[in-house]
């Protein structure tokens, strides 16, 4: 079984059996939209409160200047401050090997959000130490370390670095496909189909030790049709969502992420048929001539926690 760090989980729970033993297991939160804000764009900054992104990633990193980093990182102070959002605030920061890294892991930490984020992750080391600053500030166990991976040493390392960072608060891989593009001289056409192999064996590592993945950016926001058909493949390969640059994909990234009506519907016929008497003790069932064992029943049941999840959220209403 996958083992869930603390800090991915929402609280609810799930029953798992293991033979026939009734397991309670806790439910990853919907990921299907994490939406990059730049820190240094006032105006960015008040719209990011009204939308429907499943996660906001404050970014003091890429998409500011040298120059701005420390007015970015006290915009960023003040919104954080005077701002609630229902979804999760993650907060890129600058390497902790700069000037700006360790005052912005400080900003985060006062500001009281879900995650930081790492860029450039290459080894365990960077999580250890991303942990132990977290600790000596006595973060609440669920403050969590998310890591970019997006060069080619964090790719051969991913394994390594979920592994031994799921012990020290790491929650989730986000994949960083231009950065990855830049340093391997790859020109990927649109399937990504060159990307394929990389962007699995991020999949695989992250799967490995329980975090959440999520699939990189669509630079283009002229081409709709290649976002969705981007956001279909990242759904087949596994990705529990999709980081975004701008608002009008938040939507689009919420339908191909989150549970189809058929989807859920099978989902509901598994949990009813196992729920049977007839049905209470076999490992393996038949429903509509397809044979079902009780692992479907796992994931059915994870499905519609992960819809609920989502229903109580869109009633709160978005932001």
């Amino acid at each position: 079984m996958l083992k869930f760090n603390a800090a991915t989980l929402t609280g609810m729970d799930c029953l798992r059996e293991i033979g026939d033993k009734p397991v309670m297991t806790a439910i990853p939160r919907p990921r299907r939209s994490l939406l990059f804000v730049p820190g240094s764009n006032a105006r960015a900054l008040q719209k990011s409160g009204t939308l429907a992104a499943d996660g906001l990633i404050f970014d003091l990193e890429d998409s500011v200047g040298a120059a701005e980093k420390d007015d970015a990182r006290e915009k960023l102070r003040l919104h954080l401050a005077e701002t609630k959002v229902s979804g999760e605030r993650i907060v890129r920061i600058n390497g902790l090997d700069t000037a700006s890294g360790t005052e912005d892991l400080l900003m985060a930490r006062g500001a009281g959000v879900d995650a930081i984020l790492l860029p450039k992750v290459e080894s365990p080391a960077v999580i250890h130490q991303a942990a132990a600053a977290l600790d000596d500030m006595d973060a609440p166990a669920h403050f969590a370390i998310w890591a970019m991976i997006e060069t080619p040493r964090g790719i051969l390392e991913a394994d390594r670095i979920a592994a031994e960072g799921a012990e020290r608060r790491l929650a989730a891989f986000v994949v960083g496909p231009n950065d990855i593009q830049l340093a391997t001289r790859i020109a990927p056409q649109s399937d990504r189909s060159e990307l394929l192999p990389w962007l699995m064996q991020i999949v695989l590592a992250a799967r490995s030790s329980g975090l959440a993945v999520l699939d990189g950016v669509f630079a283009d926001l002229g081409d709709p049709d290649g976002f969705a058909a981007e956001c279909a493949a990242g759904r087949r390969m596994g990705f529990d969502g999709k980081t975004l640059i701008h608002p009008s994909q938040v939507e689009p990234a919420n339908a191909a992420f989150g549970p189809s009506p058929e989807a859920l519907a099978a989902a509901e016929a598994v949990v009813a048929a196992f729920a049977e008497p007839a049905n209470a003790a076999r490992g393996v069932i038949q429903i509509d001539g397809r044979m079902v064992e009780r692992l479907h029943l796992e994931e059915a049941r994870r499905l519609l926690a992960l819809r609920d999840m989502i229903l109580r959220r869109e009633q709160k209403g978005t932001r």
